[in-house]
């Protein structure tokens, strides 16, 4: 793409066990086409089908916004609730793509992370931010549109439902370091990269199915609190990294993980 091109791209770049996915539209502030949208997913759909991938990263181009919301032009073409009704039903849909990757994923946010952004960073597992970026929905006192009920509750899940209130019915846009603990690393610009570096090579050194069954547990707990977990457990137990790990662990040895 070049940096002129009003429609932008999504584009993923694999690296070994790496997968970064970058959402390219800075003249836009990264501001979300639909063709950025279905680039998302076909980019998740990828990654979740090689087994040689870790790990993903998700960032901006341009450092200084991660998502800036959806394109405000492609609203121009509502004429009814009926409109809202599906656009709030695709944007579900590439959240909840990006939120069941089987391989952990991590936001880079710099500056800003709105509407869109905040929601396609909060369904990351990990979030690193440089120091005064921005998180919110500050639809209030904008566009006057609203959020379905199925972001709202992947909002308050990690968030917690006063965060989401005064990002929503305050329309508020808090700075990253004054979000609860634990929602989003601070990290200074000058040794982003290298943060970056060490999380990424940490987490694609661990046992894959593990995280895997992790975080698709998690997912399901969101939305379940008796969620059914037999395969999931069966799928870690019944794997060969689990008896390499009792192996290496019982020898005193690093494990050897292969993601079978």
């Amino acid at each position: 793409m070049s940096p002129g091109d009003p429609a932008g791209s999504t584009d993923l770049v694999l690296d070994g066990a790496i997968a970064h996915i970058t959402f390219n539209r800075p003249a836009a502030r990264n501001a979300m086409t639909w063709a950025m949208y279905e680039q998302l997913a076909a980019a998740c759909a990828a990654i979740a089908a090689n087994p040689a991938i870790r790990v993903a990263v998700l960032r901006g181009a341009g450092g200084k916004a991660f998502v800036a919301g959806t394109d405000i032009e492609q609203f121009q073409l509502f004429n009814s609730g009926e409109d809202g009704i599906a656009y709030e039903k695709r944007v579900d849909e590439f959240v909840g793509a990006l939120e069941k990757l089987p391989v952990p994923s991590i936001a880079v946010v710099q500056g800003w992370a709105v509407g869109g952004g905040m929601a396609l960073a909060n369904a990351c597992d990990l979030r690193l931010a440089t120091p005064g970026s921005r998180f919110g929905v500050p639809i209030g006192r904008t566009l006057g549109n609203c959020l379905s009920a199925a972001n709202l509750h992947r909002l308050c899940g990690k968030l917690g439902q006063a965060w989401v209130c005064r990002m929503l019915l305050a329309a508020e846009m808090p700075e990253a370091e004054t979000l609860p603990s634990g929602y989003v690393e601070i990290v200074p610009p000058e040794v982003l990269e290298e943060r970056i570096a060490i999380l990424v090579g940490h987490i694609a050194g661990l046992a894959p199915l593990t995280l895997q069954a992790t975080k698709e547990a998690l997912r399901r707990l969101g939305n379940d609190a008796q969620a059914a977990d037999a395969d999931l457990i069966r799928l870690v137990y019944g794997s060969e990294d689990f008896r390499e790990g009792v192996a290496a662990f019982v020898a005193k040895r690093t494990p050897r993980w292969s993601g079978s």
